[in-house]
C-alpha cells in the first residue's frame, strides 16, 4: 500500500530523517511513536507530499508522490497536528468545500457529507461558524476533511491533542471504526493511545526506525522482557547463587528490602519463559521463605524509553525545526 524506501530529510546540517524505510499493509492501525523532534511530523508531511524529500522515495498504491502527486494524493486522508480549517466557514460549508477540493461527484457529494458528519458526530454542529466550536469539535471536522472520498490511506498527526478525556475515548474508538474500511497510520508519542487503537508499531528516533513490530512482539526487543519480583528472607550470596541455577533468568538483582526483613530480588528473564515455579521450589528447597512473588511483563513505554533513550543526550540548545512536531 505504501513503501517508503531510504527517505531522508535535510534542513542544513540538521538531518531531521534519517535514511527511513518500511512499508504499511491494508487494513491495519499503524502506531508511528517517537518522541518530540524525533521526526515524526516531517516523515508524515514526506508521505503525504506536503513537502519534498531530500534523498529517497515514497510509493502510494504504486505511485511515487513526487512524480504522479495527484494520483497518488487521491489514496490519502491527512489530519495534520493543527487541523486546516477556515475559521469563517460554517462546518458544512467547508465540508463541501473540502469535498470540492477533493473532486467529490456532484451526486455524491451532499449524501457523503452527510454520511461523513454522522460519522464524526458534528451533524449538529453544521451551521456553527468553525471559530466557535471547541477544540474536540475542531479536531472532528479536521478529522472529517480527512475521511471525506474514503481514502484507502488515513494518516492522523496527534489526533488527541488537546482533548479532554471523554472526547480522546471517542476518537479512539472512532480510529478503531475505520480499520474496516481504511489503512490507517497514526502519529503519537501517547503510548496509552498507541497501546489501546494499533496493530503494529514502528518506533522513531532521531530520524531512523529503532523498532517495528506488534505491540506484544515489541517486548522482545526489550532487555528484561518479564520481569518477577520477590522479597525473600535468606542469605543474600546464597540467594544469587541458587538463582543463577536457573535456566532462562537473565539479570539478577538483589537490594536490601526498604520497610521489612529480607531482599528486594529483581529477575529478568525470557519473553516466554515463566520461572515461578523453578523459583518457588528452589528456595523452598534450601528453606528461603518467599513472602511476596509478583510477575509483571514490560510495558510499551519502558521499551519506548530503552529504544529511545539516546534522546537524552540530545543537546538542550538545538533548535526545533521546520515540520518538526512541537
Amino acid at each position: 500500500m505504501i513503501e517508503v524506501n531510504n527517505l531522508v530529510k535535510r534542513y542544513g546540517d540538521h538531518t531531521a530523517v534519517d535514511h527511513l524505510s518500511f512499508k504499511i499493509e491494508k487494513g491495519k492501525i499503524y502506531g508511528f511513536l517517537g518522541p518530540n523532534g524525533a521526526g515524526k511530523s516531517t516523515t508524515m508531511n514526506m508521505i503525504t507530499g506536503y513537502i519534498a524529500s531530500t534523498e529517497g522515495t515514497v510509493t502510494i498504491d504504486g505511485h511515487d508522490i513526487l512524480e504522479e502527486p495527484e494520483q497518488a494524493k487521491k489514496c490519502i486522508g491527512y489530519l495534520p497536528e493543527i487541523p486546516p480549517l477556515y475559521f469563517d466557514m460554517t462546518v458544512l460549508e467547508y465540508m463541501n468545500f473540502a469535498a470540492d477540493l477533493k473532486k467529490i461527484p456532484k451526486n455524491e457529494k451532499k449524501s457523503m457529507v452527510e454520511e461523513v458528519m454522522e460519522m464524526v458526530k458534528i451533524s449538529d454542529m453544521r451551521n456553527r461558524l468553525i471559530k466557535n466550536l471547541s477544540k474536540g469539535y475542531r479536531q472532528r471536522v479536521g478529522l472529517a476533511q480527512a475521511i471525506l472520498g474514503y481514502p484507502e490511506v488515513i494518516i492522523l498527526d496527534e489526533p488527541t491533542v488537546g482533548l479532554d478525556p471523554k472526547q480522546i475515548i471517542e476518537i479512539r474508538d472512532l480510529i478503531k471504526s475505520l480499520k474496516k474500511k481504511h489503512t490507517v497510520i497514526l502519529s503519537s508519542h501517547i503510548l496509552s493511545e498507541v497501546s489501546a487503537v494499533c496493530d503494529y508499531v514502528l518506533i522513531i528516533s532521531h530520524g531512523k526506525l529503532v523498532a517495528s513490530d506488534t505491540p506484544d512482539n515489541l517486548g522482545k526487543l526489550a532487555q528484561g522482557s518479564n520481569n518477577l519480583s520477590l522479597l525473600v528472607k535468606g542469605d543474600k550470596d546464597k540467594i544469587r547463587i541458587l538463582l543463577g541455577e536457573i535456566e532462562g533468568i537473565k539479570e539478577i538483582a538483589i537490594n536490601a528490602a526498604k520497610d521489612q526483613e529480607g531482599w528486594e530480588v529483581k529477575l529478568s528473564t525470557e519473553e516466554s519463559t515463566d520461572i515461578r515455579e523453578e523459583v518457588f521450589f528452589k528456595m523452598a528447597e534450601h528453606h528461603y521463605p518467599i513472602l511476596e512473588m509478583q510477575s509483571k511483563k514490560v510495558s510499551l513505554e519502558e521499551i519506548f524509553l530503552e529504544l529511545t533513550e539516546d534522546d537524552k543526550k540530545k543537546k538542550p540548545e538545538e533548535p526545533e525545526r521546520e515540520g518538526e512536531t512541537k
